[in-house]
């Protein structure tokens, strides 16, 4: 069978996969642009690897690619700074744009929005030295979480199960980020839902045995279990996919993304967060999901690829966009 139209024309693009960085997620991003590197190379795609640690935008400008494949976590790739050069050099790339980015990376904000919108999140307050701590536990109750409002990878989060605790929790979250936000605590079982070009992949339930998904549960442990099915009844989990595909076109996202889910003892779910640019590594969620869809990775690489956006709002660069 001869190949088809649209694959041929992405063979013949020049593709760059930018990874690595300066945020504290570098090394798990190292990881995923890796994967993303190789599953290309592996399709024949004209395509090379860049980390903007090493010469910045500059070195990226003078690539010149037809598209940019975004697997920078963090700051700095996946707060809409990136977005926002590639748009002003004219190059189409993956993931959501500049405001949905910038609006992701910030879960406070994120939740604002939700809110506005009467979908479900806990309730959270920002965080400072001259907090009430005591009314901030009475306000959300304990335990609570504490997290990094621009953080990623659980990095900087703890749950809190005393008042004495909060403040130390405080200080933790504040070496990675100058904003830090506590939230309401929901008891009950984790889900993450992958979006696709418009459509919800299969949800994961989330089970670790120590009760917290952190950084080392998400990659480094090998006794966290991912639950395909997840174990919902068809109903339940259309309404988990429909939540989460409202929860991120909110926010304005687009291409590709997940959003992360608590359901309470009753049932109920609640909105934690989105990730605009989620993990490609061998412990992330996305491929997991994709591969229970009967998506391999491979082609989950080419389909995210394939979204990427035309930089509309170009000034500056001289690129064609596709």
């Amino acid at each position: 069978m001869s190949e088809s139209l649209s694959a041929h024309k992405m063979r013949q693009e020049s593709v760059v996969v930018v990874y690595g960085g300066l945020s504290s997620e570098r090394e798990v991003s190292l990881k995923s642009g890796a994967a993303v590197l190789a599953a290309l190379k592996r399709q024949g795609l004209n395509v090379v690897g860049y980390d903007p640690r090493e010469r910045g935008l500059t070195g990226l400008e003078q690539l010149a690619p037809d598209k940019v494949f975004i697997a920078l976590h963090g700051r700095g790739g996946e707060d809409g700074a990136l977005q926002g050069a590639l748009e002003l050099l004219g190059i189409p790339y993956t993931g959501s744009g500049v405001m949905a980015s910038a609006l992701g990376m910030d879960k406070q904000r994120t939740k604002l929005v939700w809110q506005a919108l009467d979908l479900p999140t806990p309730e959270s307050v920002i965080l400072d030295e001259h907090c009430d701590w005591a009314g901030v536990a009475e306000r959300l109750g304990l335990p609570l979480i504490v997290k990094p409002v621009h953080e990623g990878s659980t990095l900087g989060i703890n749950i809190v199960r005393s008042k004495e605790a909060l403040i130390s929790a405080y200080h933790e979250a504040a070496r990675f980020d100058a904003q830090v936000m506590a939230e309401r605590f929901v008891v009950g079982e984790e889900y993450t839902v992958a979006l696709l070009a418009g459509n919800a992949l299969p949800a994961i339930r989330v089970e670790v045995p120590g009760g917290f998904y952190d950084y080392e549960a998400k990659y480094l442990s090998n006794t966290t279990q991912y639950h395909l099915p997840c174990g919902l009844s068809a109903a339940d989990e259309a309404e988990l996919s429909a939540l989460c595909q409202r929860a991120f076109a909110a926010i304005g996202g687009s291409g590709w993304g997940r959003v992360d889910v608590m359901r309470d003892n009753e049932g109920k779910f609640w909105l934690l967060e989105v990730n605009t640019v989620p993990g490609m590594t061998d412990h992330s969620l996305v491929p997991q999901a994709a591969a229970y869809a009967g998506i391999g990775f491979d082609q989950l690489v080419l389909d995210i690829l394939a979204t990427a956006k035309r930089a509309d709002n170009a000034v500056l660069g001289g690129h064609e966009t596709a």
